[in-house]
């Protein structure tokens, strides 16, 4: 092939491959506004939403680079229209729950795509993902919501447990969709 094939060729699979990214933001921030929930009654502000399911898959396909990239973009987007109301506490804490959920699931996966390691992968993320929020919680939500650092640490058992509990769930659908959309996203 001439080299202009060659660049041909491969601007086609950057396009594609944008494409599909932009798909993944879009279903996650479709999702967002269909499903959102309270899981705990007394901390209802902490609402269960599937939007990591399509960051998580498109984490496993392209990796965790792509995976950040889509949480960002993703938190951006949903952050000024479907959790307007959340505004930029929203937008960063959800850059930071799902930045380092990806970062460690994606980065255990890359390096053995199995279903055993995807579930070690997933299952690291999720307390990854529990452990850094309680320091988020503790530094960055008496900045913006003004209360005191107590008030919060008396939410902690509310704020692990709504953390693993949704990382789980946006875990354990992810495992089961992943395989049966990835060879879609790598084409």
């Amino acid at each position: 092939m001439s080299t202009e094939t060659n660049a041909a060729v491969s601007t086609g699979r950057r396009t594609a491959k944008l494409v599909k990214m932009g798909a993944m933001v879009a279903i996650s921030v479709v999702l967002v506004y269909l499903i959102h929930f309270p899981i705990f009654p007394a901390v209802a502000f902490l609402e269960y939403d599937p939007a990591d399911i399509p960051i998580l898959i498109g984490t496993f396909a392209f990796g965790p680079v792509v995976g950040l990239i889509l949480t960002v973009v993703t938190s951006v987007v949903q952050g000024l229209t479907v959790s307007a109301s959340s505004g930029l506490y929203g937008i960063l804490m959800h850059v930071i729950a799902t930045g380092v959920l990806v970062i460690v699931a994606g980065s255990i996966y890359r390096h053995k795509k199995t279903r055993t390691m995807a579930v070690v992968a997933l299952l690291c993320g999720m307390a990854a993902m529990a452990v850094v929020m309680m320091g988020a919680n503790m530094v960055i939500t008496p900045i913006f919501m003004g209360v005191p650092a107590s008030a919060v640490w008396s939410l902690m058992p509310f704020i692990v447990g709504f953390n693993v509990i949704k990382a789980g769930i946006n875990g354990a659908v992810t495992f089961v969709l992943y395989k049966r959309i990835a060879n879609f996203l790598r084409r």
